[in-house]
C-alpha cells in the first residue's frame, strides 16, 4: 500500500505551485532540481519552509513541489502557501498557528491590464499642448 501524501496547492499573481508532503527524511526537490539550486537565496530558503520551522518539522517530512508562471518571487510565496496547506490538511490542529502567522492567507493582488489609449495600467503618454 502507497504511504499516505499531503497535497497543496499554493497561488501569488500568476505562480501556481504544486506541494506534495510525505513522511521522510527533509529532502526537498522542486521542478526536478535540489532545493538550494532553485532558490538561491537564503531569505527565500527560510521563507518557504518557515511553515514548517514553526513546527520543527524540517526532517521529518519530503517536499516535491511543482512550480511554474510567475517569477521567483511568486513562487517562493506559492510554495510556502502550498506547504501550509498540506501541513493542515495532514493535521487540522496546526491551523491555528499558521493562520496567526498568516501562512494561510492568499495574498489577492494581480496586475492590473493594460487600458487602451495609455501606455501601461495608468500611465498615459506625453503630453503635448502644441
Amino acid at each position: 500500500m502507497k504511504e499516505k501524501e499531503c497535497v497543496g496547492v499554493g497561488r501569488r499573481k500568476t505562480a501556481v505551485a504544486t506541494v506534495r508532503l510525505r513522511k521522510g527524511t527533509g529532502k526537498i526537490d522542486i521542478n526536478g532540481r535540489k532545493f538550494k539550486n532553485y532558490f538561491l537565496s537564503e531569505l527565500q530558503q527560510k521563507a518557504v519552509l518557515s511553515p514548517l520551522e514553526k513546527f520543527n518539522l524540517e526532517r521529518d517530512y519530503d517536499l516535491i513541489i511543482r512550480a511554474k508562471g510567475g517569477g521567483i518571487e511568486g513562487q517562493m510565496i506559492a510554495a510556502r502557501l502550498g506547504l501550509a496547506r498540506a501541513l493542515v490538511k495532514e493535521d487540522e490542529e496546526r491551523r491555528q498557528v499558521l493562520k496567526a502567522c498568516g501562512y494561510l492567507t492568499r495574498d489577492p493582488r494581480k496586475r492590473e491590464r493594460k487600458k487602451y489609449g495609455l501606455a501601461g495600467a495608468r500611465k498615459r503618454f506625453q503630453f503635448s499642448k502644441r
